[in-house]
């Protein structure tokens, strides 16, 4: 009975360790580069892993419209410069880069971190707003001097 307890409590810490973070919302500005953040422990799922990002929320398996993939040690599919993967990717940190983002770039993302076995992949589902940027409506300062006489 012994080791069916300690799987399960790995289970549960590799759960409370990489949860779910269905409805997290990242807000970016048009223009700027919109980091979407995704970690997962290296040591829990016995080394680097493959992960796709994709568009709309995460399916059954894989990635639906899928932007970018990585086989844990480097990007392997890249559909589109703007989207990349600027953290170390060694250490599980596969977060999303959006460069110069756009507002057509909001919507719901997804990360998943292939995980070994049935149903433990890891899912994370990112909300998006990107928004134009806000612009000052005060009206300038006028500076007048007095004159004497």
């Amino acid at each position: 009975h012994l080791p069916a307890l300690c799987s399960t409590t790995a289970f549960v810490f590799f759960s409370s360790t990489a949860p779910p973070v269905s409805g997290s919302v990242v807000r970016g500005s048009v223009g700027q580069n919109v980091t979407v953040p995704c970690l997962y422990s290296v040591k829990m799922t016995q080394g680097v892993t493959s992960v796709c990002w994709g568009r709309g929320s995460c399916p059954a398996s894989k990635c639906d419209q899928t932007i970018i993939w990585t086989d844990g040690w480097k990007v392997t599919e890249q559909y589109n410069r703007r989207y990349t993967l600027k953290g170390n990717l060694l250490m599980g940190d596969v977060s999303l880069t959006i460069v110069n983002a756009e507002e057509a770039d909001s919507g719901t993302y997804c990360c998943r971190v292939e995980v070994p076995g049935w149903f433990n992949d890891q899912r994370n589902n990112r909300e998006v707003v990107i928004e134009k940027a806000k612009i000052s409506t005060a009206s300038p300062h006028t500076y007048t001097s007095e004159q004497t006489s």
